[in-house]
């Protein structure tokens, strides 16, 4: 008898606590309903982070296209301008370098080989004119690495600032929980269903975001690394063929 009351009195309170999580109207979790349960703040903080997301992804396939399209040229370039260079065709080299512009070889080789080629009239090359080419060459480098770059910065903010954008959607949807409850007086799961969402959704959507911005952030950051270091072998060796050049012609002179 005492086992068949206590049965009962269990099966009354879980039906007492059923009737309380769900005392409310039903929750939605497909897109469009967790949407409506939103409030106005925490729909612009989802509309902020896609905009970010957007941006960055434009930045993504924007840096892809010209570093694929750098490394691609520049393949092709390299032994077209050291055969050029091997046997004295200065022009030739250029014109090879003008025919691949969006190589980042290209552009730096270019610049040191226009600033020898002004020089070459003359019976001698003085050392300034190898100094020349030099400052052509840093320069060019700086301009170049300031070209593949562009966007990265962006890209690392918006790694760095969407999860605390899709924190304060969290806080605001929390904020709305506590509000719900303290206008409805009660506490059941439909009374803070969505606050929690609004929440829970800004934070996946900041997440969201922030993840793949960090990580494409992280791999074009090494892919300019690795330009850079090809530009400063190209603008070495490039100096060194000057260096030979001029004793060529202190030899023949």
């Amino acid at each position: 008898m005492f086992v068949a009351n206590l049965a009962t009195h269990t099966l009354s309170s879980m039906s007492t606590m059923a009737i309380w999580l769900f005392q409310d109207q039903a929750v939605g979790f497909d897109p469009i309903s967790l949407w409506k349960q939103m409030g106005i703040l925490a729909k612009i903080v989802v509309v902020i982070l896609f905009i970010m997301s957007g941006w960055s992804i434009g930045v993504m396939i924007d840096r892809w296209m010209a570093f694929s399209a750098a490394r691609k040229q520049s393949r092709a370039f390299a032994p077209a301008v050291a055969g050029a260079l091997r046997d004295g065709k200065i022009d030739e080299a250029i014109k090879v370098a003008e025919r691949n512009k969006k190589s980042h070889l290209a552009k730096v080789v270019t610049a040191g080989l226009m600033e020898f080629r002004a020089h070459q009239d003359s019976a001698d090359i003085p050392g300034e004119t190898i100094e020349a080419s030099k400052r052509a060459l840093e320069r060019t480098e700086a301009i170049v690495h300031a070209e593949l770059k562009r966007g990265l910065g962006g890209l690392a903010t918006i790694g760095s600032t969407a999860p605390f954008v899709g924190l304060f959607g969290t806080v605001v949807g929390i904020l709305n929980a506590f509000r719900e409850i303290a206008s409805s007086k009660t506490t059941g799961l439909g009374a803070v269903a969505g606050g929690i969402s609004e929440a829970l959704v800004t934070t996946a959507v900041g997440l969201f975001v922030a993840i793949p911005a960090v990580m494409m952030f992280n791999y074009l950051t090494g892919r300019v690394e690795a330009f850079d270091v090809e530009m400063d072998n190209s603008s070495s060796e490039l100096i060194d063929y000057f260096l030979k050049r001029r004793g060529m012609r202190r030899s023949q002179s």
